[in-house]
């Protein structure tokens, strides 16, 4: 996996108190193909603030072709865009 962010599409449910959850996401692999990736656990949710830009990043855990994936997904709120950040294992 690259190890630069990457725009990514994501599934999401927005909560009655106003908080938001990644369900799955889509992203292009090595070979350009698209993969779906079902997110199976949120490990932890951290709101960033980064020069005035409002931004919340999940730790997230997936089984992706037979592997754990343990990955940062980053949600820019003003944008409504989600970024893979980085996979940590």
């Amino acid at each position: 996996m690259e190890a630069k962010p990457s725009a990514v599409d994501v599934i999401s449910v927005c909560m009655a108190d106003g908080q938001i959850r990644p369900l799955r996401m889509r992203m292009e692999d090595e070979e350009h193909q698209l993969l779906r990736v079902d997110i199976d656990e949120i490990i932890s949710m951290k709101p960033v603030q980064y020069v005035g830009i409002e931004a919340q990043i999940f730790l997230c855990r997936a089984w992706v072709q037979q592997r754990e994936w343990v990955f940062e997904l980053k949600y820019t709120i003003r944008t409504h865009s989600w970024c893979l950040m980085r996979k940590v294992l």
